[in-house]
């Protein structure tokens, strides 16, 4: 491991850690680009398999604490975990199977919607619930397949927690409350980014030389957000990082076309 890259990555880490913790978003959004554009990495299977091994942690941290305050919803958190962990092995597929600059692109698209929604202030989890009656019935569980589904490749082939997809989908879709969708999706986190994690470590996709500083870096960031973050305005930072994500969406799809 070498000393400069634990030195470059840790501060950088820090940052990304209360950067998340203030706008609920997870740090893979964040940390699969900088991997990338960086250089500390070659692909986006290598970007996002690192990246996905310190989305294990923040889940396992953050479920903790919502687990104490009995905020997560255990019937949903189970109903999505299966088809979630399926998408993992779908994503797997997928990224032995298409040309790694496509989803270097597809994650410079994803980034979009955040992006969008960090420029007008808000993060996904500020969508308000529009649709109501899916709560239960074959429609709750066809539902719940599919948004599982695409979480798990969401998770496997861009290093994200999945969060992206789950709190959106929960409260709108669902029409959850949403600090219950944001701790169920934090929980429901943890087991598929653990089996995403140990299927990029042995597809040596994981490099722990980086992700062992953002590890560190992100748990120290994270315990920092809550405490300083209350000081500084939500709305302008949401902005500024929009203005950041764009930035990064925009090379990523230009880094994934000049490579084709």
């Amino acid at each position: 491991m070498e000393w400069g890259t634990i030195f470059t990555l840790f501060p950088i880490a820090i940052a990304i850690g209360f950067i998340s913790s203030i706008l609920g978003l997870g740090g893979g959004v964040f940390m699969t680009p900088l991997l990338l554009l960086a250089g500390f990495v070659a692909t986006q299977p290598d970007a996002a398999g690192t990246s996905v091994a310190a989305v294990v942690f923040t889940g396992i941290s953050s479920s903790i604490a919502y687990f104490r305050r009995k905020e997560i919803d255990f019937r949903i958190s189970l109903s999505f975990i299966p088809t979630a962990i399926a998408g993992v092995f779908l994503g797997m597929f997928i990224i032995d199977t298409v040309n790694p600059s496509w989803l270097t692109i597809a994650f410079g698209v994803f980034l979009l919607f955040p992006m969008g929604m960090m420029l007008l202030g808000k993060t996904p989890k500020d969508a308000k619930a529009r649709l109501k009656g899916w709560s239960s019935g074959p429609r709750y569980y066809l539902l719940v397949a599919v948004i599982g589904l695409v979480a798990g490749v969401a998770t496997k082939l861009f290093g994200i927690g999945g969060g992206t997809v789950f709190v959106p989908s929960l409260v709108v879709l669902l029409g959850i409350d949403i600090v219950t969708a944001v701790a169920t999706s934090l929980f429901v986190m943890v087991p598929i980014a653990l089996i995403s994690s140990i299927t990029s470590w042995t597809a040596g996709t994981l490099h722990w030389a980086l992700a062992l500083p953002l590890i560190l870096g992100i748990i120290i960031g994270a315990q920092l957000g809550p405490r300083i973050g209350k000081r500084i305005p939500k709305k302008r930072i949401r902005q500024i990082f929009g203005v950041v994500m764009l930035y990064a969406a925009i090379n990523m799809i230009y880094k994934g076309v000049v490579s084709l």
